[in-house]
């Protein structure tokens, strides 16, 4: 019996780590995040105007995300370019990803520090084709 309590006591402390990542309260996002789109694009996008060929073209746009309301993992905004400006939603997974939808796309994204994200975004149709990633930094206010 007493081998049985030692095994039942490891494999408790075993565990711990892992309920306790699973309960780690979620960071604080709100505020603003600047960063430049490494994107390739094809076709015109209402962040991606230029659009004088069909090959498709290599482009750098800087991005603002303002995250105005948080709750948990959930949390809303504005993704902002020169050009336009769109309310975003998006959710943040158990395992740390973020799911972001915007107007006619969807981002994936990753925290990379504290401070530091990265949006990956995906948007196909018939008359345009955008693949985007953007590392975003908060900024300090």
């Amino acid at each position: 019996m007493h081998k049985l309590a030692w095994i039942v006591t490891l494999a408790a402390l075993a565990a711990a780590p892992a309920a306790a990542a699973a309960d780690t309260a979620m960071p604080e996002l709100r505020g603003t995040w600047k960063g430049e789109s490494h994107s390739i694009v094809m076709g015109a996008g209402p962040h991606h105007p230029d659009a004088r060929t069909a090959e498709p073209r290599f482009t750098a746009v800087p991005f603002t995300l303002v995250i105005d309301k948080q709750d948990g993992r959930r949390f809303f905004g504005k993704f902002s370019s020169s050009q336009h400006s769109e309310t975003v939603i998006a959710v943040v997974s158990r395992g740390g990803t973020i799911f972001m939808a915007d107007d006619d796309g969807y981002n994936v994204g990753t925290m990379l520090a504290p401070d530091r994200m990265e949006l990956c975004y995906l948007h196909s149709s018939s008359a345009k084709r955008i693949a985007s990633c953007t590392e975003l930094t908060r900024q300090k206010p």
